[in-house]
């Protein structure tokens, strides 16, 4: 993690200082937005990363073995699959939510296979979906992608499941 940080660091400064020589106070124009925004999405990171704390802690490494992880073959990715879809929230919630259970022993697969379903099918997002672009446009959105997922878990498993450190 030190190497995007830093990264996104030096990323930072050089664009705040790009804002100071431009003038007309756009520096502190894009700090205070930028501190908007924090204030906003940390309590939800906050409590993102609680979660994905706990999951690691209070849900046994043999049930997620057993469950996801990378011996669970298919069932695992298909409740990947599905628990991405209906996970609740962005990536702020997802992700940490989802590195937590790696961290735990679920496989690569499984993992692949949340994300993809979150970003994917995204329960959470259909009313909006329906709402604006109807629900033929969103039957054929869900039945053109519905084998993403698990595709994506299986390729993954296959491709990379043998690799342990992540």
């Amino acid at each position: 993690m030190i190497i995007p940080t830093v990264i996104m660091g030096i990323l930072a400064i050089v664009l705040v200082i790009i804002g100071y020589i431009q003038g007309q106070q756009q520096h502190l124009i894009g700090l205070k937005t930028g501190m908007n925004l924090i204030i906003q999405i940390f309590p939800l990171l906050f409590f993102a990363f609680v979660v994905a704390g706990m999951v690691q802690v209070l849900i046994p490494q043999e049930t997620i073995s057993r469950w996801i992880g990378s011996e669970s073959g298919l069932k695992g990715i298909v409740i990947g699959s599905v628990a991405g879809a209906i996970a609740p929230g962005g990536p702020y919630v997802s992700m940490p939510i989802a590195a937590g259970l790696l961290k735990s022993g679920a496989g690569i697969g499984t993992m692949v296979a949340f994300l993809t379903g979150w970003s994917i099918w995204a329960v959470n997002r259909l009313p909006m979906e329906i709402g604006i672009m109807g629900w033929k446009f969103t039957l054929i959105r869900l039945a053109s992608t519905f084998i993403f997922p698990p595709l994506a878990g299986g390729i993954a498993q296959f491709v990379f499941g043998s690799i342990k450190n992540i």
